[in-house]
């Protein structure tokens, strides 16, 4: 019995896959977080060009 349990707590292969799927939702979030932000600064930058094409064609 002691044996089992010796051996169940130096087994490591299921630690990389759970290493792997932390990664993987640490950078989920960091990705949803900051589509945000780029989302904006999207649509900034083509407000800002749209303005300025309507005053070159001066509507």
């Amino acid at each position: 019995m002691t044996e089992a349990i010796q051996r169940f707590w130096t087994d490591e292969s299921g630690a990389t896959a759970i290493e792997y799927g932390l990664i993987a939702a640490v950078l989920s979030v960091i990705i949803v977080g900051g589509s945000g932000s780029i989302k904006q600064a999207l649509h900034d930058t083509f407000m800002s060009a749209s303005d300025k094409i309507a005053e070159v064609n001066g509507d």
